[in-house]
């Protein structure tokens, strides 16, 4: 199941969005609409588990290729947080994260502007730096209240 999944992956990687007009699909819509409602940065097998309720007959193999499909087009993002799977997003705007190292959650992190980091980062710099992405790490709220309550 794994080899077919990164065949896939590699598939997807290689397909090139003017190549094919990217014709409607149910399946794709659902999990678009799926993660419009979410802010807990699903993975694609928890995408999957929720879309199959509705559909029972869509494959792992559907939903991870239309999540990939989506973020390559840019209409969903995809995260790589460190802890060997990846997220997924339905917010494209630019925002960084927090990530629960104990329950593993991935949370939209609420905070100041902090672009002023690439011209910080570019000082020492001899290339161009375009962007970032900041993943902040430490326990969330839930799991500190759960601690307190041992």
């Amino acid at each position: 199941m794994l080899y077919l999944i990164l065949v896939m992956i590699t598939i997807f990687e290689n397909f090139q969005e003017e190549d094919v007009a990217l014709k409607y699909s149910k399946q794709r819509a659902m999990i678009k609409d799926f993660l419009q409602g979410r802010k807990d940065h699903p993975t694609a097998e928890v995408v999957y588990n929720n879309i199959r309720e509705i559909y029972p007959k869509i494959s792992l193999g559907t939903v991870y290729r239309n999540l990939v499909l989506l973020s390559d087009i840019g209409e969903i993002a995809r995260l790589r947080v460190g802890d060997g799977y990846e997220h997924f997003d339905a917010d494209t705007s630019e925002h960084n994260h927090f990530v629960c190292s104990k329950c593993g959650r991935v949370i939209d992190l609420e905070m100041d502007d902090i672009d002023s980091i690439d011209k910080v980062a570019a000082r020492n710099f001899p290339g161009k730096i375009d962007g970032h992405k900041i993943y902040f790490y430490g326990i969330c709220e839930d799991c500190l209240k759960e601690n307190s309550d041992d």
